[in-house]
């Protein structure tokens, strides 16, 4: 039967036939001007397997008495309640692990982002506050870095007869156009001085309330640029001695460039990247358990050069564990005579390949003048043994890469100490959810 037939009794379908209408359209419009009354579960709101509730998890069991102590407000006295220095800890670790650097955006999540509304219960928070808190408890986070790391060796989910140590160039909060001479520094602090005179004395004679209250703003301004101009100074003169100490060892004859400093930040240096460019930078010094990704200590430095920077580092690890460890495990450029002969004298072995001579000569063969410690140095690298033994150094690059996921390009505060409590900010969340993970393994 041919298709066109199946139906064939039905009768046509006619097309619908438009009605008119002149009745307005109902529809559901957005009404932004009416208040609402929400119930909310905060508990409910994240997840059971959350890392804010890891990260909460460790910061309850911590002991800030410390902190607590130098909270005015008491029972027995008036005075409006401090926000808990437990929760400002909380906050700023969990923000570290979403890459949120700053105290501004920090605060416009705690109203409006679940996970820190968790956080809050209902406290109120203020960037002012989180601002300083993360910058002003350098040494807090420091031991609390060790008191961690000391937990997971008693735990046995870490050997610290094994170390690594590797460096990363973090941007500076400061230009590259911030840098100037002495010369344009002094003109710099000839007119910053003017400038203050002059604002000083339109404080004096005006009586107006409110434009006295600008004029000394203003006269604030340039005297704390003044005073960054003057520190400014005294760096560059740091840095000339610096240079002369160099010259001298090396003796080459050559005029060495004229230094500039930063009149942003007076501590940053302008120094070789990843990439191959020169930006102002600091240098963070990490020591870790490569295998299992967990930051030992932690050291900020302005020196652009790693040579020279494994002793200290040792030094400090002994101090803060009792002890050194067996082997260390280095980058190339951390391979310093001096520092391999310390090492050897005190029982470390440290693995560090040799660079490559200008001369193209075998770097493992002795050479005049290399001591007891720099020869077995050799010999072990040269070995199979040695090389397969270095091998995980590579491992602790995950740290780095792990930060640079959180955002960890520039800095936002300018100066050592406070680029040393936010990094130190970056290794203990590092570890709080490395070990938590390696505890669940």
């Amino acid at each position: 039967m041919a298709g066109d037939e199946l139906f064939g009794e039905l009768p046509e379908a006619k097309p619908p036939t438009a009605v008119a209408s002149s009745g307005i359209p109902r529809m559901l419009e957005p009404e932004r001007q009416q208040i609402e009354l929400q119930a909310v579960d905060i508990e409910s709101l994240i997840g059971e397997n959350h890392p804010a509730r890891v990260i909460w998890a460790y910061v309850e069991g911590l002991d800030l008495s410390e902190l607590e102590g130098r909270i005015k407000a008491r029972s027995d006295r008036p005075g409006h309640p401090a926000i808990s220095p437990r929760l400002l800890l909380a906050l700023w670790l969990v923000a570290t692990s979403d890459g949120v650097g700053s105290a501004r955006a920090l605060e416009r999540l705690c109203d409006s982002h679940d996970v820190y509304r968790w956080l809050c219960g209902g406290v109120s928070v203020n960037y002012h506050t989180l601002a300083d808190f993360r910058v002003g408890h350098a040494d807090l986070l420091d031991r609390l870095l060790a008191e961690h790391m000391a937990a997971l060796a008693k735990a046995g989910l870490v050997d610290l007869d094994a170390l690594a140590q590797d460096g990363v160039r973090i941007r500076a909060s400061a230009g590259a156009a911030s840098f100037r001479r002495e010369a344009t520094l002094d003109r710099h602090l000839s007119a910053a001085e003017a400038v203050v005179d002059q604002l000083k004395r339109e404080v004096e004679t005006r009586s107006d309330a409110s434009n006295q209250r600008i004029k000394a703003a203003k006269e604030r301004a340039a005297r704390e640029r003044s005073e960054r101009v003057r520190a400014a100074q005294a760096a560059l003169e740091a840095i000339k001695r610096q240079r002369q100490e160099r010259e001298e060892k090396r003796g080459n004859g050559k005029k060495p460039k004229e230094p500039r400093a930063s009149t942003t930040d007076t501590q940053a240096r302008v120094m070789k990247m990843a990439d191959g460019g020169f930006r102002p930078g600091y240098n963070v010094q990490v020591a870790s358990v490569a295998a299992q990704q967990i930051v030992v200590a932690v050291e900020v430095c302005n020196t652009g050069s790693d040579r020279g920077l494994m002793r200290p580092m040792l030094e400090r690890l002994r101090a803060r564990n009792g002890r050194l460890p067996k082997s260390y495990l280095a980058d190339g450029g951390f391979g310093s005579a001096r520092d391999l002969e310390w090492a050897h004298t005190e029982g470390v072995e440290v693995y560090c390949p040799p660079t490559q001579s200008k001369h193209g000569t075998d770097p493992y063969l002795p050479r005049r003048g290399d001591g007891a410690g720099v020869l077995a140095w050799r010999a072990r690298m040269a070995s199979d043994a040695g090389k397969a033994a270095y091998k995980p150094r590579s491992i602790c690059e995950c740290i780095h890469a792990r930060w640079r996921n959180w955002n960890l390009r520039q800095l936002t505060v300018r100066g050592i100490e406070k680029a040393r409590a936010v990094v130190l900010c970056y290794a203990l969340t590092n570890n709080i959810l490395q070990g938590y993970n390696l505890a669940n393994a």
